[in-house]
């Protein structure tokens, strides 16, 4: 009998540490991040030429710079001018690619990719960026580079990974995200953070965050203030339970309304982010207003907290405190809201109430 015991016990231990492994997010290096982010460096991108990753920055221009007369660098340059593609559309196509046998593919669905490669040939490309692969030896940089790549990420999850607290997010939401969240670290994006997604066939969908790798110059450590740093994960991971509630056709019918009108009173400052539609406004804002709640709950300052309100504000984000509140509300109160799905048509009052106001203040300053 206590043979039996000692298995048992034994087997619990091998078993339970391993599948509470699987949700834990791993950081990753990705070989078409860093082809598709030297491309845009060498073609001339201003935001994949930040110069930030000290030795590993000097290694890419020596060992690149040689091709920058490549047929594909004009044809590249092109695609900005003509496509606007840039910052998160470059990572949106990196993460539509794998590379198999020394092999560039794309993989999944063109409508998939961010909406500016739509008029794109993705099969031209795609012959293009393999010739560039082949003729810069693209690999063996990558391979020769495979230390300093796992150094960093052990680096990152040390330093940064330590204030993102996942196990945060299912309690919060009530729910457990409906994506498969990643971690990248893009060694070529200096202070470019980037969110992106795929949904191949037959698989959950994939939400990337694309964390831009950069040397401290005060310190000459990397990745710099792990707390600060990890804001971006917050965000990122946040979006994984907020999307999807929009995507639900009666919260969407529900939300288009005062969307659309709040969009509306917005859309300078909205557009100049490169947030284009009322939608994508609605999440952003509920998960920045997510990002200020966890931040109370995990121990940050009040300062720190202020900072971030203010820097919604600044952002044209005008309804956050309101938001802010209707959240806390929730959280208040979970014995009558179990998700925060169930509390979203009080999230849709809160942005009525937020817009019925802002309407009301206008209409006295014009009597």
């Amino acid at each position: 009998m206590k043979k039996i015991t000692i298995f048992v016990l034994l087997l619990i231990l091998t078993i339970f540490p391993a599948s509470a492994q699987q949700n834990l997010i791993k950081v990753e290096v990705s070989e078409t991040v860093e082809l598709m982010a030297i491309l845009s460096r060498m073609a001339g991108l201003r935001e994949y030429n930040m110069d930030m990753a000290g030795q590993y920055t000097q290694d890419t221009e020596a060992w690149f710079s040689p091709y920058k007369g490549h047929p594909i660098i004009a044809y590249y340059q092109g695609l900005h001018n003509n496509n606007s593609i840039s910052y998160d559309a470059v990572m949106s196509m990196a993460v539509h690619l794998e590379i198999t046998k020394g092999e560039v593919r794309f993989v999944g669905d063109k409508t998939d990719l961010e909406k500016r490669w739509q008029d794109v040939d993705i099969e031209d490309f795609m012959k293009r960026i393999n010739q560039f692969y082949t003729d810069t030896r693209f690999h063996k940089f990558f391979t020769e580079h495979s230390a300093f790549y796992d150094e960093a990420l052990r680096t990152y999850e040390a330093n940064v990974m330590t204030y993102f607290h996942q196990d945060w997010y299912p309690k919060f939401y009530g729910t457990e995200p409906a994506e498969v969240f990643r971690v990248i670290i893009g060694f070529t994006n200096g202070g470019g953070n980037y969110g992106a997604n795929r949904h191949l066939p037959g698989q959950a969908k994939e939400v990337f965050a694309i964390c831009g790798y950069y040397i401290d110059p005060k310190t000459g450590k990397a990745f710099g203030n792990g707390s600060e740093l990890s804001s971006t994960l917050i965000h990122e991971f946040n979006h994984s339970f907020v999307n999807p509630m929009l995507d639900s056709q009666t919260n969407n019918m529900m939300m288009m309304p005062v969307g659309q009108r709040l969009y509306k009173l917005s859309a300078m400052g909205m557009e100049r982010q490169a947030y284009t539609n009322w939608q994508t406004v609605i999440n952003e804002s509920i998960v920045r207003a997510a990002v200020i709640v966890y931040m109370m709950e995990q121990g940050y300052t009040n300062k720190q907290i202020q900072d971030e309100l203010i820097s919604q504000l600044c952002r044209d984000f005008r309804w956050m405190p309101e938001l802010v509140t209707a959240l806390r509300y929730y959280n208040a109160h979970r014995d009558q809201y179990k998700t925060l799905n169930d509390y979203y048509p009080e999230i849709v009052r809160c942005f009525n109430k937020h817009f019925e106001s802002e309407v009301g203040r206008m209409q006295e300053a014009l009597k």
